[in-house]
């Protein structure tokens, strides 16, 4: 039977759809994580997943937010629409699932109303006129500081989770617009704050709190959306094993010194097969547990998933979404990645991983995605002698910057392992489509 392996479509269904069109029917599909955000359509990949009779995912970071917004998880929801707007995707949530933004376009546009709001402009160049330009920008800043109050929270109320650092906003000198980091003091880009009260900086102003009420709201009752989630859940798992492939979408957490870490986010330390096996039990808890307390655990652990120094789809030292707003130091925002990925041509590094797993360290590979391999400055997206293959090669467009290229596929079948590597998106299609290998450029592992 033939095996496709897909990662990091992130809304590109142009692509993906053109890649189902050539896959030979029986073929089993192993979406390798990331179908949500950046791009305009991840339902249509949804629904074209969903309609796969082969298939199983594994969970990619921005799935997981989206499973924890589906459920109303505070946090989960402030990201999700924070992100749509900075890319210009609002439409994503309005038109793809109904999800009616009045009231916080509403709000923000009273609140923000004289506020150029310096440090907010769009990523790329979203094709949006000049009134909804102004609107999405201020919508993203009104779910920054939404975002930033929800998760002080959070923190507060999962003390394992570690990341009492992220909190903030309490760090701010509100009468000078600086912030206080590291016993140094750093000038804001934005300091104009309409909703935060300086003695109590994360309390929620009357219409934070009802915006925020009512998009959880919101995304509960999507029916879409949660039958998009429902498909996530029955057909994915946080990781695979299938033969001697190991998948998963972004890394096991290493230590600097090449052992798998410890996490005590569950209260107990955790770490490798693990750490993913409790993580996966505790996504599904979310969803099915009848028991109200497993349930908000679980949501919130979607939560930490998305941005937590131990998680395996994270897999970065903290997220600096306050930093990359508001502070021009380039230290400051820099997001460093787990020692993983600098430990990836390490056979030691593999065997460890492949022994924790159960499996033979002499013929497993890993199989990933979540990091745009940077192919146009040479980067090889085989690594340490084909124990392990990377196969984000920046699907998304908002990527293909960074990759160079238009993305990669890998086949399983009875020719052995290969790689297709296909081409920029703006590359003129051949007319006649004839196949996957029409598609690509391959190269045999």
């Amino acid at each position: 039977m033939t095996e496709l392996f897909v990662s990091d479509i992130h809304g590109n269904y142009e692509t993906f759809s053109r890649i189902l069109r050539n896959t030979p029917e029986g073929t089993h599909v192993h979406m390798v994580g990331d179908i949500y955000d950046r791009g305009p359509e991840p339902d249509k990949v949804m629904d074209a997943l969903a309609a796969w009779p082969n298939l199983d995912i594994q969970w990619g970071n921005h799935d997981v937010l989206w499973m924890g917004a589906a459920l109303g998880q505070p946090g989960s929801v402030a990201h999700a629409v924070r992100i749509c707007a900075r890319y210009g995707n609002l439409s994503v949530l309005e038109e793809t699932y109904g999800i009616d933004l009045g009231p916080l376009r509403a709000f923000a546009l009273e609140t923000y109303a004289d506020d150029p709001c310096v440090a907010f402009g769009l990523k790329g160049k979203p094709d949006l006129s000049p009134e909804d330009l102004d609107a999405t920008i201020k919508i993203q800043k009104a779910m920054a500081y939404i975002q930033f109050k929800a998760e002080h929270i959070l923190i507060q109320e999962n003390p394992n989770f570690g990341l009492v650092a992220r909190d903030l906003l309490d760090k701010i000198n509100y009468q000078d617009g600086t912030i206080r980091l590291n016993d140094m003091v750093f000038e804001l880009k934005d300091k104009v704050f309409p909703t935060i009260n300086p003695a109590d900086p994360y309390a929620f102003t009357g219409g934070e709190a009802v915006v925020l009420e009512y998009l959880q709201q919101a995304f509960r009752s999507c029916e879409k959306l949660q039958q998009h989630m429902k498909v996530l859940i029955e057909r994915g798992s946080l990781y695979k094993q299938v033969d001697d492939i190991l998948l998963f979408h972004a890394c096991v957490p290493m230590t600097a010194d090449g052992l798998i870490m410890q996490t005590g986010v569950f209260g107990k330390p955790l770490g490798g097969r693990a750490l993913f096996d409790a993580v996966d039990a505790a996504v599904r808890d979310a969803f099915t547990a009848s028991d109200p307390e497993a349930q908000k655990k679980g949501a919130d652990m979607l939560w930490y998933l998305w941005l937590g120094v131990a998680s395996p789809l994270f897999a970065k030292s903290k997220m600096a979404t306050f930093e990359l707003y508001q502070l021009e130091d380039k230290k400051l925002r820099t997001e460093i990645k787990n020692p993983f990925y600098q430990l990836l041509e390490n056979p030691e590094t593999a065997a460890a991983i492949f022994e924790d797993f159960g499996m033979d360290p002499e013929t497993s590979r890993v199989v990933c995605g979540h990091v745009p391999v940077k192919v146009k400055d040479g980067e090889d997206p085989v690594k340490c002698g084909g124990k392990l293959i990377c196969i984000d090669g920046g699907m998304a467009r908002a990527y293909q910057p960074t990759s160079g290229i238009g993305g990669f596929i890998l086949v399983k079948d009875e020719a052995g392992l290969r790689l297709g590597t296909l081409p920029l998106s703006d590359t003129p299609e051949s007319e006649v489509e004839d196949g996957l290998e029409s598609l690509a450029t391959w190269r045999t592992l």
